[in-house]
């Protein structure tokens, strides 16, 4: 207690964590570029749903719009703050919030994606840590409300994976554990970089695929060539993590190798993902679109030079080849720039060599 902690970007992933660190009595301001969200939420507080078994609640919340930042440089310096905005405004994000810094404060990326360098870009590799949010789920439908299409996975599922760049336990990574595990389970990783890229294979799989076929989660995965498609784009992103050199973790419980396999051909690994995945499908709203597929729909940008993209960009470093990765990029940017509408038939009917 007693921290000071701030949430730079109060969407579906900020919003949930900081709104139960609020919860837990913590000091907490959110700061975020949607006016009407920092409206409601200044007066109405921050409301959380889940689909599944969990009571829904409201906290009131001290929110601040972008333009009124500001007001920090009058007050006491933030000691931890948590940049979760999309990928494309994390350095500006970060470049406005290091000024109000703490001398031992630091930023977290609690974020998709490989953002920890280009948070380390304007703050320094010391200030840097970062913190995957596994199989979360969360979506933000209106102003002052985030919804989880899922219960919370306690046991069953470590949702909340801190760690330090350097991947040694530190007390800092220990109190981000315990900051993001008032929202659910939370544990110390000394593999970070493992952790992100086994995550950023997760969405590889499924959130370009929502953007380009405008279906949610559940229908995706009864499509077989849209399941296929997605084996296949988590394999190469495997593959070019192993390049790297990465220690992948799981990847929506699954073990890496058996999912670079299975978009390789193998039919009793692909039989198996199938069957680890429909397991999983009936713990989450079938409805539940992913991140890329919610942005979208909003007409927002989406992450995919990021996210798959990125996948692409650092295949080419290691001379592996990324071609499903690349195509589907290519799509998800049509779409999104109004050239194509949103339709399965972008995969359903496409024919890779």
């Amino acid at each position: 207690m007693g921290r000071k902690i701030a949430i730079v970007g109060a969407g579906a992933v900020g919003g949930y964590a900081g709104a139960h660190m609020v919860q837990a009595g913590e000091d907490v301001t959110f700061i975020d570029p949607w006016p009407e969200h920092v409206e409601h939420m200044k007066k109405h507080g921050l409301r959380v749903t889940h689909a599944m078994n969990v009571p829904e609640f409201t906290v009131p919340v001290r929110a601040l719009h972008v333009t009124d930042a500001q007001q920090l440089a009058k007050e006491a310096p933030v000691d931890i703050a948590f940049v979760c905005m999309k990928s494309y405004d994390t350095a500006w994000a970060t470049m406005m919030i290091q000024q109000y810094l703490a001398p031992a404060g630091y930023v977290v990326s609690l974020q998709n994606c490989m953002n920890e360098e280009a948070i380390a870009g304007v703050v320094g590799w010391g200030k840097t840590l970062g913190c995957v949010a596994s199989s979360i789920t969360v979506n933000l439908p209106e102003p002052g409300h985030i919804h989880r299409g899922a219960g919370k996975h306690g046991a069953a599922h470590t949702v909340f994976r801190a760690g330090e760049v350097h991947g040694r336990i530190t007390p800092r990574a220990e109190e981000i554990c315990r900051l993001v595990g008032t929202a659910d389970s939370a544990k110390v990783t000394s593999n970070l970089w493992g952790e992100r890229w086994s995550k950023l294979v997760a969405n590889a799989m499924q959130n370009g695929l929502s953007a380009c076929t405008g279906l949610p989660g559940g229908e995706m995965l009864a499509n077989e060539p849209i399941r296929r498609f997605s084996t296949r784009l988590g394999s190469e992103a495997i593959r070019v993590g192993q390049a790297h050199g990465y220690q992948l973790e799981e990847v929506l419980h699954i073990e890496p190798e058996t999912i670079a396999r299975a978009g390789e051909g193998d039919d009793a690994a692909m039989r198996a993902c199938d069957e680890q995945r429909f397991k999983d499908s009936k713990k989450t709203a079938a409805g539940q679109r992913p991140s890329m597929g919610q942005d979208m729909q909003k007409g927002r940008r989406t992450e995919i030079e990021f996210l798959n993209g990125f996948i692409v960009g650092e295949g080419k470093k290691v001379g592996v080849a990324t071609n499903a990765n690349a195509v589907l990029t290519d799509i998800v940017l049509r779409v999104e720039r109004g050239e194509l509408k949103a339709d399965p038939k972008h995969i359903t009917e496409l024919r890779l060599n």
